[in-house]
């Protein structure tokens, strides 16, 4: 495996000539796209809410130590590329940039999958671990793909969000009216509309594991169909709150 100095900035010439590349300034082909594999290394080039000269543009953000990001148009969570990326068999290097004429890019760290959304392209979330220690980032991808394929029911909603005992606990709590928009389904339609809401897991996938336990109160909330699409709408999604407040802010401008 190569190695990076944590938070310090290289263009990709230089990162060719860490390689060792006889010809390091000769910049093409996939060193000029988002993510590519060199050897047994993958590399990301992340553009942080900005479009990159290719445009490649869907969206990334970094929060603490996650980096929601989006793999290349077309392809999916099958694709062999996507596939070898969140396998945990190679060490996937992730730099950073927040202007996309900047030829420099930020070294992160190494990048461990802790949730995806499957589409095209497909939305990945990689915690970002500050060291070089492959055999830890390796151990926990092993240990997350097991924990994601007994929690993962859609690309959208998981299975906190299906388990009935803490549902009936939230709802016996808060009602069924949308504590976003105060849409009550009985009180518009009536008897077909009786205990009919969605209820909402505030905390996203990639920041639970099997310690977790969850608080039916404070963690759920009840929501009507539309607004739990809305609060799914970007990556990390809206809080509760923060699409409160959007709502809010456009009835008070209307």
């Amino acid at each position: 495996m190569h190695y990076f100095s944590i938070g310090k900035k290289y263009t990709r010439k230089e990162i060719r000539k860490e390689l060792g590349f006889i010809e390091p300034e000769k910049i093409g082909g996939i060193w000029s796209t988002g993510y590519l594999q060199h050897e047994e290394d993958f590399f990301i080039f992340a553009n942080i809410s900005t479009a990159g000269r290719t445009g490649h543009d869907y969206g990334n953000r970094l929060d603490e130590n996650r980096l929601y990001w989006y793999t290349k148009r077309n392809t999916t969570i099958n694709s062999p590329t996507t596939q070898k990326l969140i396998s945990g068999k190679f060490p996937v290097h992730i730099f950073i940039r927040e202007d996309s004429n900047d030829p420099k890019f930020e070294y992160k760290g190494l990048g461990v999958m802790m949730d995806y959304e499957d589409g095209t392209p497909t939305a990945i979330t990689w915690k970002i671990i500050p060291s070089n220690d492959i055999s830890t980032v390796k151990n926990q991808t092993i240990e997350r793909l097991k924990f994601l394929e007994g929690k993962k029911i859609s690309k959208k909603v998981n299975v906190y969000e299906r388990d009935p005992k803490a549902r009936k606990a939230c709802l016996n709590h808060y009602g069924y009216t949308c504590v976003v928009c105060n849409f009550n389904f009985e009180e518009k339609y009536g008897e077909i509309g009786k205990e009919f809401i969605h209820v909402h897991h505030e905390k996203e996938l990639s920041r639970i594991d099997d310690s977790y336990e969850i608080d039916p109160i404070e963690d759920m909330k009840p929501v009507c169909p539309n607004c739990h699409a809305m609060i799914h709408g970007k990556r990390p999604a809206y809080t509760v709150g923060e699409l409160k407040n959007q709502l809010n802010s456009k009835l008070y401008n209307s």
